[in-house]
């Protein structure tokens, strides 16, 4: 009962992440920047700070297949969880995107993200973009859990950080279910893996810095499963 609970947290997170953040990037769109680049990067940042403080306490609130990715790699987050949050996550940007589409029928773009350079640029980008807020989640996290208004705050913090300046260039995903659920929708899926990968490397990446920045934190709070 408690791994459902969990599950549909990690559900309902995620949709709200994809519905909010990329739903601010249609409606600037449509209407000729109303909400700005700012704006949107604002966004994503308040959604994660409020999906934090509501869910932290059931799932942890990932909301992104890379940091679950990256906690378990922390040995934080027992494996058998490891799947079945991707998969939550998933859906959760798969209805937002599906949520989305019906709302605005016309819309050219579901708030996708593209490289506006070449791929490796997008690649090394995402993954050093993602590298930073792993790590800053490692710093902030209890155990396996982003959690409280602290976590909120700082994690949120960041992420609109990173997207007020590398969303132009990259989009500044750091989420691979972020990028998944628009491409689907779109059918524009030749960039689509560098938004799957780089994420998920840079997060792996970011474990062993925060073993030696925060290494007594994280032992004292290792998953025990």
């Amino acid at each position: 009962m408690m791994m459902n609970r969990q599950l549909l947290a990690e559900c309902f997170g995620t949709f709200c992440l994809v519905f909010a953040g990329t739903g601010a990037i249609v409606v600037d769109q449509l209407t000729a920047g109303g909400i700005t680049h700012v704006g949107v990067a604002l966004t994503f940042g308040l959604v994660v700070l409020v999906m934090i403080n509501a869910l932290g306490d059931v799932s942890g609130c990932h909301i992104n297949p890379a940091v679950t990715l990256g906690f378990w790699a922390s040995g934080r987050l027992a494996g058998r969880q490891v799947l079945p949050y991707v998969l939550a996550q998933c859906v959760g940007s798969l209805a937002a995107s599906g949520s989305l589409r019906l709302l605005f029928p016309d819309a050219e773009t579901l708030g996708e993200t593209v490289p506006a350079g070449s791929l490796l640029q997008a690649f090394l980008l995402e993954s050093l973009l993602t590298f930073i807020l792993m790590t800053v989640v490692l710093s902030v996290a209890t155990g396996g859990k982003e959690k409280g208004l602290l976590a909120g705050i700082t994690i949120g913090a960041v992420i609109a950080l990173e997207a007020l300046f590398a969303g132009p260039i990259s989009g500044a995903s750091m989420n691979p279910a972020r990028s998944l659920g628009p491409a689907v929708l779109v059918l524009r899926l030749d960039s689509l893996w560098v938004y799957l990968l780089a994420p998920c490397l840079g997060a792996v990446a970011a474990v062993p810095l925060g073993r030696l920045l925060f290494s007594e934190d994280a032992s004292a709070s290792a998953v025990s499963q």
